[in-house]
């Protein structure tokens, strides 16, 4: 059987961030034609995943240390998978060398540089620049592997009109589920039986912050006042101090910590609250609550990527009061609640279905190993940017191992 092997940049947890969830999506993906291995640098915590349970053979590997080259050539994987484009600057060369023959695909859960820009410009009130040190990093990357996953269309577009990124380098792949069924969406709470709203999202990842932080300086005082018998419940992992000093019982707003599990958490609330004001990709929080039979109210920038044909499973506004409008709207019409959590389905079923996606990349996969050669030699870009005179991060590696041999 064919080998798989995925490099981490952290072990999975999928309780915790959505780049846990998908990780583990296309391991399960890999897993219908490959023999999945999964190796990182990482320590593990409590929240991760155990990969065993899946069949997945794991390996703790070393950061700047050849000890990964003879790991990787006993290996001789078919594929390499990279989480995220700084794993394809550590170890991207070493596969390269040691696994010619091995198709490199970069999972760039979602494009790093976008966000960060945007951040920036949120943060100092002043345009989006895009042309920054991240930009060229992560762009370099792409063009350095074979293909990479891009999760939103709009990320596609970005890459493919103004940074003019090949698109045969390019493979759109956003969260890919199980699709909704009847009998699903019968065993889901009803409305009656749902109450209060809520967010939630990783505090690792600053538009979480930042979400929470509008909600709780401008949207919630507001839509308080317009339903004052409802509270606001804040779910995510690893809330800093900063986070959980927001916690106001007598305003309602309560910070409630880790969910369990997010799908079943979510569905036992009425109304998801996201108006994000920053960020890139695609919100795995949107993907659980349409499963989860709960409409949201989101942002633009919350909702890019995911709208198709016009479909939200609620309302899309970027305007504070009549942010708080649609949100009681949706909170206390039953009937436009339904036809929001049907909306939902639909959405999810048309854009994240498995059906859709799985089998293609697959034998997209196969294609490409096909015509390897052909392919790199088409990507000019990429050979210059695997050329020894550009490739300061595999310098800086090797300086690193040398010193750690004679610190030893």
């Amino acid at each position: 059987m064919k080998k798989a092997l995925f490099i981490g940049l952290v072990w999975p947890e999928p309780q915790s961030s959505a780049a846990g969830w998908r990780m583990l999506q296309l391991i399960e993906l890999f897993q219908r034609q490959y023999d999945v291995h999964f190796a990182s640098a990482a320590a593990k915590s409590d929240f991760s995943h155990d990969l065993q349970t899946m069949g997945v053979t794991e390996h703790t590997i070393l950061l700047n240390d050849s000890s990964f080259d003879d790991f990787v050539q006993e290996l001789q994987p078919d594929i390499v998978v990279f989480d995220r484009f700084m794993i394809e600057e550590q170890y991207g060369w070493r596969v390269a060398k040691c696994c010619p023959n091995a198709i490199r695909v970069l999972d760039t859960e979602d494009l790093h540089f976008l966000r960060l820009a945007r951040q920036e410009a949120f943060r100092k009130n002043q345009p989006l620049d895009l042309y920054h040190d991240t930009t060229f990093r992560e762009i370099a990357a792409i063009y350095r592997s074979d293909l990479a996953l891009i999760i939103s269309e709009k990320e596609m577009e970005i890459l493919t009109e103004t940074f003019h990124v090949p698109s045969d380098l390019l493979y759109f792949l956003p969260f890919i589920e199980k699709a909704i069924t009847d009998d699903h969406i019968q065993q889901l709470p009803t409305y009656e039986q749902r109450k209060d709203f809520v967010f939630i999202g990783n505090f690792l990842h600053e538009p979480n912050w930042r979400t929470v932080e509008a909600l709780k300086r401008t949207i919630w005082p507001a839509l308080r006042r317009e339903l004052p018998n409802a509270a606001l419940h804040i779910y995510g992992s690893y809330a800093s101090e900063k986070v959980n000093q927001l916690h106001a019982p007598q305003d309602r707003f309560l910070i409630q910590g880790r969910a369990g599990h997010a799908r079943k958490t979510l569905e036992q609330y009425r109304v998801l609250l996201a108006p994000i004001p920053v960020g890139a990709g695609i919100k795995g929080k949107f993907v659980d609550a349409m499963y989860s039979g709960t409409p949201s109210v989101s942002s633009s920038v919350g909702a890019e990527g995911m709208i198709k044909e016009g479909l939200w499973n609620g309302y899309v506004v970027d305007q504070g009061e009549e942010f708080v409008k649609q949100a009681k709207i949706l909170y206390t019409d039953r009937t436009i609640w339904e036809d929001a959590q049907q909306r939902g389905v639909k959405l999810f079923n048309t854009s994240f279905a498995q059906s859709l996606y799985a089998d293609r990349l697959l034998q997209c996969c196969d294609d490409l190993q096909k015509e390897l050669p052909a392919h790199r030699v088409a990507n000019f870009i990429g050979q210059m940017l695997r050329h020894h005179t550009v490739q300061s991060t595999r310098y800086m590696s090797l300086w690193i191992a040398e010193k750690n041999k004679r610190a030893h």
